[in-house]
Formats: C-alpha cells, sequence, structure tokens
C-alpha cells in the first residue's frame, strides 16, 4: 500500500446557483467563467441561492420578463469553499425552498476568489 502524501487535503465546497440575466452572463463569460461581476450601485448584497429549483424559479419567471435582464434567464451553478461561506448565515426569503446567501457588495471580490472551479450555465429560459 503506498503512503498518502500528507500535505494533500480534500477541499469542502458548497454548491450554489444564481440566476442571471444576458448582461451578466456575458461578463462571467468574459471572466473565463470563473467569477461574477461587480454589483452595480443600487444592489448592495449578491445573493447566491441554495436550491436549483428556486434559482430556475427566479431566471424563467423573472428574469424572462425584465428589460435590465435582456428578457433571458440563465441558471448558473458553482463550487464554493465552505470554510468561506460559514461566515454567513442563510436567509429564507420566501418558503423554505427559497433560500439564499448574502453576501454584501463589497465582498464579492473575495467570494470570487473562493469559487473552486468553473462558473457552468445549467439552464437558459427565453419567452
Amino acid at each position: 500500500m503506498e503512503p498518502k502524501p500528507e500535505n494533500l487535503s480534500i477541499e469542502k465546497t458548497i454548491t450554489l446557483f444564481r440566476p442571471v440575466g444576458q448582461k451578466e452572463m456575458e461578463l462571467i463569460r468574459q471572466s473565463g467563467n470563473i467569477a461574477f461581476p461587480p454589483r452595480l450601485p443600487f444592489q448592495p448584497i449578491f445573493y447566491p441561492v441554495l436550491y436549483q429549483d428556486y434559482a430556475v424559479q427566479i431566471a424563467r419567471d423573472w428574469n424572462t420578463k425584465d428589460a435590465a435582464s435582456g428578457y433571458v434567464g440563465y441558471v448558473t451553478r458553482f463550487q464554493v469553499r465552505a470554510e468561506f461561506l460559514h461566515r454567513y448565515p442563510i436567509r429564507t426569503v420566501g418558503s423554505s425552498q427559497h433560500r439564499e446567501y448574502w453576501i454584501p457588495a463589497e465582498e464579492l471580490a473575495e467570494f470570487n476568489q473562493n469559487i473552486v472551479g468553473k462558473i457552468e450555465v445549467i439552464a437558459e429560459f427565453r419567452p
């Protein structure tokens, strides 16, 4: 039996989802699918969600009806280091499926640094 390297560790991550519109998706792609763009001045928080169904609901039912979203809704999926997320409480903003993290806009760069792997698109909705 071969010994395990002592410095090998398996990083714990949490899978999150984020509904985004066309412009935000373009900016994510420009980053190489590794970061979310900075928040706009009127957006004080970044809210990734815990459940795919919740992200689908927003992308399908809200983004496709919103001019600012380009009438397109994407659902993204990505992994974030669990150790980083532990500093933020999970917020329930409706039913038990409507759970999300609230990341202050000024901490989004640090959030992006804690994404493990790529941000992937798992669904797309159009009117």
